[in-house]
């Protein structure tokens, strides 16, 4: 199986995402993060081709989880990343619902 170009293999990210009931909701300036989240919902996910800071991460506490690729990828080993984003992403939504005042503001 030939792997796609990092940029490739995050469209399909992405696509595999929404194929799972999340919408775009927003991305940055260079195109390179894309950040989704399922309908009704304000918790994040995030595609990106690089790591969030510990700054980053204490700024935007509405991303539950990110997906980082930055090396080509096979098609089987994007749906595996997917499917364990998407686990985590279900298991910090559900963490965080025990949690008073967990849900972020809606912009």
């Amino acid at each position: 199986m030939t792997a796609l170009p990092p940029s490739a293999a995050r469209n399909l990210a992405v696509r595999l995402l929404c194929g799972h009931g999340f919408v775009m909701r927003a991305g940055n300036e260079r195109g390179d993060t894309l950040y989704l989240a399922r309908a009704g919902e304000a918790w994040l996910v995030r595609v990106s081709n690089h790591a969030r800071t510990a700054l980053q991460r204490a700024r935007r506490r509405d991303i539950l989880t990110s997906l980082v690729i930055r090396e080509p990828r096979t098609p089987a080993q994007v749906e595996a990343l997917v499917a364990a984003a998407m686990r985590d992403f279900d298991a910090e939504r559900r963490r965080r619902a025990d949690q008073p005042s967990a849900e972020p503001s809606r912009k």
